[in-house]
C-alpha cells in the first residue's frame, strides 16, 4: 500500500476512535457500566456489546470499502475492554470484533484478539492501583517522567503504566509477525518504511490512550459532582447540628426554672423534652411533612408556654389542611418560632401572640410565622432570596439551609415594624404533596395552649 495512504488511514483511525468514545459516553447507561469498579457477568456482557458492536461494524466496513482500513480497531478494542473490565470482557470483545474478519476467511484474527483481551485482563489484575489504568497516557515520555517521580522516594521495579505500554507494543509486534507469516489469515497495516512502521505502532498506543482519556475526563466530572453532593449533604448536617444545641440550651433553661416550685409540671416538661430529643436523635430525614414539623413545634411551645405563662403566650393557627402533607426541611420552623419568642415577645410585659399560617399556591408552599411583639425596626427589615442576616444563628441557619436546598427557588422575607411585630414569610417550591383536594382553613384565633 502507498505510504501516504497508510498515514491518512492512521489519522482517520484516531478520529474514529475519538468519535466512537465520545458518542458512547453520552449514554447514561454506558457510563454506569463503564465506571463500575466491580461488575457482574451480565454487566460485563452489556459493556462488551456497547463497545464491541459499533467497532465490529467498523471491521465489516473494511471489507465493504476496500481502501478504508481506519474502521478496523479490533486489536485496540480487545486490549481496551480487557484492561477496563477484566479477562472475561476482553476475550469476549476480541471474539465479537473479529467475527466479521472470521467470516471473510481471516481465521487467525479471532484467536489473536482473544489472546490480547486475556493478556490485558491479566495486566489489569496486576495493577496496584486501578487509577493507573485511567491515567494511562499515550505519550510514553510522560509515563517515564511519572515513573521517575514515583520511584525517587521509594524505588519500585514494577511500574504498571510502563508495563502496559510495553504490552501493547509487544502484542502489536506479534501481530506484525503473524501477518507476515500468514498474510491471508489476519490483517495488519504494515510498511517497509521504518518511520511509517513506528507511526503504526504509535497509533495503536494513542487509540487506546485517547479513548481512556476521553472516558476518564467524564469519570472525573462524575466524581466531582458526587463530591459536590456529599459536600452539600455535609453542609446540611452541619447546619442542622448547629440548630439543635441552640434549641436544647433554651429548652433546658425553661425546664430548670420549674424544678423547685412546680415539680409535676417540670416532670411533664421533661417528658416532652425527651420526646423532642428522641425525634432529633432518631430522625435521619432531611425533609419531613409539614404536619410532623408542626407536631414538633407543639412540643416546643408546650415548654415555652409554661415558661412565659399561659396568659402571656398565645398561639393561633391558620393552616391549609392540604399543605400539611407537603415536604419541608426538618427543624425549619423551630428557629423562627424561637426568634419570635426571644426577640419579639420576651421584652413585652403583657406578652403576645404567635401566628402560624400555611397555604398552597400553584407552584409553592407559603409558610408564615408572625408575632405581635416589639419588632425589629425598619433598619432590620430584610428581603432577599434565601438570605438573612443580623437575627441570630438560628435564623441565619434557616436561611442558609434554604439556600443550600433550593438555591434561588426559595424566598425568605421579613416584614417588621417597631412596636407592632414581625412577620417572617417562607416561599418554598413544592417537593411532594399528598391528598386529593383542598379543604377549608381552620381557625383557632381565640384558642390558647392548654
Amino acid at each position: 500500500m502507498e505510504q501516504r495512504l497508510i498515514l491518512i488511514n492512521l489519522l482517520v483511525k484516531l478520529g474514529v476512535a475519538a468519535a466512537v468514545a465520545s458518542a458512547l459516553v453520552r449514554s447514561v447507561e454506558f457510563k454506569r457500566l463503564l465506571f463500575l469498579e466491580e461488575r457482574t457477568i451480565k454487566q460485563k456482557i452489556y459493556l462488551v456489546l456497547w463497545i464491541g458492536i459499533p467497532l465490529a461494524i467498523g471491521v465489516w466496513i473494511r471489507f465493504s470499502a476496500k481502501s478504508f482500513f481506519a474502521g478496523d480497531l479490533s486489536f485496540e478494542t480487545a486490549i481496551l475492554l480487557g484492561v477496563i473490565a477484566g479477562r472475561f470482557a476482553g476475550s469476549m470483545a476480541g471474539v465479537l470484533v473479529s467475527l466479521p474478519a472470521l467470516l471473510h476467511g481471516e481465521w487467525l484474527t479471532l484467536p489473536f484478539t482473544l489472546l490480547c483481551g486475556i493478556a490485558a485482563g491479566q495486566l489489569r489484575n496486576l495493577a496496584p492501583d486501578r487509577e493507573d489504568i485511567w491515567s494511562f497516557s499515550p505519550f510514553i515520555d510522560l509515563s517515564i517522567y511519572r515513573m521517575i517521580r514515583r520511584n525517587l522516594p521509594r524505588p519500585r521495579l514494577f511500574d504498571w503504566q510502563i508495563m502496559f505500554f510495553v504490552t501493547i507494543v509487544a502484542l502489536r509486534f506479534m501481530h506484525t509477525e503473524l501477518a507476515r507469516v500468514l498474510p491471508r489469515a489476519t490483517f495488519s497495516l504494515e510498511s517497509p518504511n521504518l518511520w511509517v512502521e513506528v507511526a503504526i505502532y504509535a497509533t495503536s498506543v494513542m487509540v487506546i490512550g485517547t479513548e481512556l482519556k476521553i472516558w476518564n475526563s467524564v469519570r472525573i466530572q462524575i466524581k466531582l459532582e458526587e463530591q459536590e453532593r456529599m459536600l452539600l449533604h455535609a453542609r446540611m448536617e452541619a447546619l442542622q447540628n448547629q440548630i439543635n444545641p441552640h434549641f436544647l440550651f433554651n429548652t433546658l433553661n425553661s425546664v430548670s426554672s420549674l424544678v423547685r416550685f412546680d415539680p409535676d409540671t417540670a416532670r411533664e416538661m421533661i417528658i416532652k423534652l425527651a420526646n423532642i430529643l428522641r425525634r432529633l436523635l432518631n430522625s435521619t430525614d432531611s425533609s419531613v411533612p409539614l404536619r410532623e414539623e408542626l407536631e414538633f413545634i407543639d412540643d416546643y411551645l408546650d415548654i415555652e408556654v409554661v415558661r412565659f405563662g399561659r396568659d402571656k403566650l398565645r398561639v393561633v393557627k391558620e393552616l391549609d389542611a392540604q399543605s400539611l402533607d407537603v415536604m419541608v426541611p426538618s427543624m425549619l420552623l423551630q428557629p423562627l418560632v424561637e426568634n419570635s419568642i426571644k426577640h419579639g415577645l420576651s421584652a413585652k410585659i403583657e406578652g403576645g401572640s404567635i401566628y402560624l399560617r400555611s397555604r398552597l399556591t400553584e407552584s409553592e408552599l407559603i409558610i408564615e410565622v408572625e408575632d405581635d411583639g416589639v419588632g425589629m425596626g425598619a433598619a432590620n427589615i430584610l428581603e432577599r432570596p434565601s438570605g438573612l442576616g443580623g437575627t441570630g444563628i438560628g435564623m441565619a441557619n434557616v436561611a442558609e439551609r434554604l439556600k443550600v436546598l433550593y438555591g434561588e427557588a426559595a424566598r425568605m422575607t421579613i416584614d417588621s415594624h417597631e412596636g407592632k411585630g414581625t412577620l417572617v414569610r417562607l416561599r418554598l417550591p413544592l417537593l411532594q404533596t399528598t391528598g386529593a383536594t383542598r379543604v377549608a382553613l381552620y381557625d383557632e384565633r381565640s384558642s390558647t395552649r392548654r
